[in-house]
């Protein structure tokens, strides 16, 4: 299985020197299983650049898998290319909302006064289909996909495993691990979730000080994980590798660095061997 960042941004796409290294598009993740299938986590504004170089590669096949539908998970799906070739089979992937089909969120999405293109437009060429999908386990191609409820306001959203053959990707962004939201899980049952994946991607959103100002200032939490917690659920699932996610919009590179030197120390101090880094656009690895 191999897998490649495309944006790790939370919130709203970011620009400057001081974020060359993690990148500023939001959410996008690319998965390519060992038999060719093509998946992608999530539309922020990272899809865009996967697009274009998808139709260079001829991929005529693609699903789209998403979390939820927020507006930075959703932000790039207009400009992304394959949608407009006739050549392109695209299969959207997503809980509904509510009462709402997921298909019925996308259309709303792509709609007047948003956006001057309709899913059912002459325009958008390719063989669109849309699938709504709950907490019940199911398979693209060789890819065995396993969702679960995130802890996140307003509807929540999913969360996946993603294995094929002996091999396990966890992608849980937006996700809250220090306070439960209606229709999340346990910390508990987030650790069973995620144990022994060779490759865990959480969202890392806050420092102690930002979440501690959130708690005090708002009347529910946002939705987003503290990176010690993310840490700790890495530690205590047993892990291989450890990826922090989903970097605050005014998180600096050298910012983060100092977030992953300090999740270091708490996994060298609790004895555990897991791999951790910062997840970045430029992020690949095969699994």
């Amino acid at each position: 299985m191999f897998i490649r960042c495309w944006g790790a941004r939370g919130s709203i796409p970011v620009s400057g020197p001081m974020f060359n290294k993690y990148g500023g598009d939001t959410t996008c993740m690319e998965i390519h299983s060992d038999t060719g299938e093509v998946l992608i986590i999530d539309a922020g504004s990272g899809i865009r650049s996967l697009g274009n170089t998808l139709l260079v590669r001829k991929q005529e096949k693609i699903t789209i898998l998403f979390t939820h539908a927020h507006i930075d998970h959703l932000m790039g799906l207009p400009f992304f290319a394959p949608l407009f070739s006739r050549n392109t089979s695209v299969n959207m992937r997503g809980p509904r909302l509510n009462k709402t089909s997921f298909k019925n969120v996308i259309a709303d999405f792509l709609d007047q006064p948003y956006f001057p293109v309709q899913i059912d437009d002459n325009d958008m060429k390719s063989k669109m289909s849309f699938t709504d999908i709950t907490t019940q386990s199911f398979c693209i191609g060789n890819l065995r996909v396993q969702p679960i409820e995130l802890s996140h306001p307003k509807n929540g959203g999913l969360g996946y495993r993603i294995e094929e053959g002996k091999s396990s990707f966890v992608f849980l962004t937006d996700n809250e691990l220090g306070y439960k939201h209606r229709g999340g899980r346990t910390f508990k049952e987030y650790v069973n979730f995620c144990s022994g994946a060779d490759l865990l991607i959480h969202d890392a959103e806050y420092t102690e000080k930002e979440y501690g100002r959130i708690l005090k200032n708002s009347k529910n939490p946002w939705g987003h994980s503290l990176f010690t917690d993310a840490t700790k659920l890495a530690v205590e699932a047993g892990v291989k590798r450890f990826g922090l996610f989903h970097h605050n919009q005014k998180r600096t590179d050298s910012q983060i660095n100092a977030m992953v030197r300090a999740s270091k120390k708490i996994i060298e101090k609790s004895g555990s061997s897991v791999d951790c880094f910062a997840v970045g656009a430029a992020f690949k690895t095969t699994i």
